[in-house]
């Protein structure tokens, strides 16, 4: 088992993603399977969470709204961790409800890896960067996004530097993180702290003297930011894209990266990488979906609306919130990590971490 990941350092960012989500819940198996594939005008979508907004003003709202007034096809919506959708997915895998699933990696890469994704190619996704779309058309992003953390910008006078910084006794029950090997950004930080540190084990090191001050584990990110802007926490995880559209409404919550004492601060893309899911019970719908998700009308409200990036490199929007967004990545040191390793390693890192931290 490696020690150490296998990272790339990027030499520019790549344009893509955002979300914010309008959530309905999907009722088992009550719609699907009551009719032949295609007939029913109904695509049911499984998430990974932080896309919703809580005043139904996001970028799925938006999206999923016009998808339905466009095709006549209701868009049923369940939203979760990253890992917790997969493995929902895995459990439903004999009675199949999901026709679309968007997580983020490696959640992405398990999906497949588990059979749960057929292969298709949407339409627009000849624009979108080659590291962020399978070779084989099991998964394509759909917006693009960025790991990071955030900070109380009312109780902290600015935010941390340094990973070192934080295990500072002020912060002792005012830090927290979403539980990795369940949240994509809580699994971001296993990828970022080896990444910065230079290996599994002084990563492991470095989070076994940090949990003196995490509060606990939280099976979902976007719960988070809420309890920074109260200033319940003073730091917690989360990524560019989600925190960007919460800070509209949670005014006190500011974006910041990590770096190691001494080093540059550093992240990685995250993007919101949607697929068929496999024997999906409304397939051509979902392909309809996916096909909407990758329209220029729908890239072009990524960051207007979602506050994100877009997944097409030929849309490059110029709205205020495109302006802001290239400011907090300014200065940014941009890695891509080697996904194929953690797919395959992520149940040791994930135990690693289980035995650094006592979790």
């Amino acid at each position: 088992m490696p020690s150490k990941l296998l990272l790339r350092t990027a030499a520019a960012l790549t344009g893509s993603l955002a979300l914010a989500v309008s959530l309905t819940a999907c009722g088992g198996s009550a719609t699907a399977g009551s009719g032949k594939a295609g007939e029913e005008k109904v695509v049911t979508v499984y998430s990974a969470d932080g896309l919703k907004s809580e005043k139904g003003d996001g970028w799925y709202d938006k999206v999923f709204a016009e998808f339905t007034k466009k095709t006549g096809i209701e868009v049923k919506y369940v939203e979760g961790g990253s890992g917790e959708m997969v493995q929902r997915a895995v459990r439903e895998k004999t009675n199949t409800q999901a026709d679309v699933l968007i997580t983020l990696p490696p959640f992405i890469q398990q999906a497949d890896g588990k059979g749960l994704l057929q292969a298709y190619t949407p339409q627009g996704s000849e624009k979108v960067n080659g590291a962020n779309k399978a070779a084989d058309g099991k998964w394509t992003s759909v917006v693009n996004n960025y790991f990071g953390f955030i900070y109380n910008k009312k109780e902290l006078a600015e935010a941390p530097k340094t990973w070192e910084e934080l295990l500072d006794p002020k912060f002792k029950g005012k830090l927290q993180y979403s539980t990795p090997g369940v949240a994509g950004d809580g699994t971001a930080v296993l990828i970022k702290s080896m990444h910065d540190f230079g290996g599994k084990e002084p990563a492991m090191e470095y989070l076994k003297k940090l949990q003196a001050n995490n509060v606990g584990p939280s099976s979902s990110t976007s719960k988070l930011a809420p309890k920074t802007d109260k200033g319940e926490l003073l730091v917690a995880n989360g990524d560019v894209q989600m925190n960007f559209a919460q800070s509209k409404s949670m005014p006190n919550i500011g974006i910041w990266f990590p770096a190691k004492d001494g080093g540059k601060p550093t992240t990685f893309a995250l993007p919101y990488a949607a697929g068929l899911v496999d024997k999906a019970p409304h397939t051509e719908n979902g392909k309809k979906l996916l096909d909407y998700l990758l329209g220029e009308e729908a890239q072009q409200l990524v960051s207007g609306v979602g506050g994100g990036f877009p997944a097409r490199t030929d849309v490059k929007p110029t709205d205020a919130n495109a302006v802001e967004l290239t400011k907090i990545m300014t200065g940014v040191e941009v890695f891509e990590p080697n996904w194929a390793d953690i797919d395959a390693n992520l149940t040791a890192y994930v135990d690693a971490w289980k035995s650094a931290t006592g979790s």
